[in-house]
């Protein structure tokens, strides 16, 4: 698995920015340009208060928290997280 690494600060480039980068990169691999902005709209994910995945990360949820349970809700193959 990839080794998330750890850049200092806020803003363009921050650790924050480069987690939600390979996030949407995984979303959009995984599901597709079209169907993956549907299924961060629109599914509720499994665990997470009733929230969509865009939901949970606009509050503060950890990226690959998110990608994790779309995973699960979506059984995509364990080699692929």
């Amino acid at each position: 698995m990839r080794r998330w690494l750890a850049l200092v600060g806020s803003g363009p480039g921050s650790f924050v920015d480069v987690r939600l980068t390979e996030f949407h990169e995984r979303v959009t691999l995984r599901f597709g340009t079209t169907y993956g902005a549907s299924v961060l709209a629109d599914h509720v994910l499994s665990g997470f208060d009733g929230r969509t995945a865009a939901q949970a990360i606009e509050d503060g949820v950890d990226p690959r928290e998110v990608w994790r349970a779309l995973c699960i809700d979506f059984d995509v193959p364990h080699e692929q997280w």
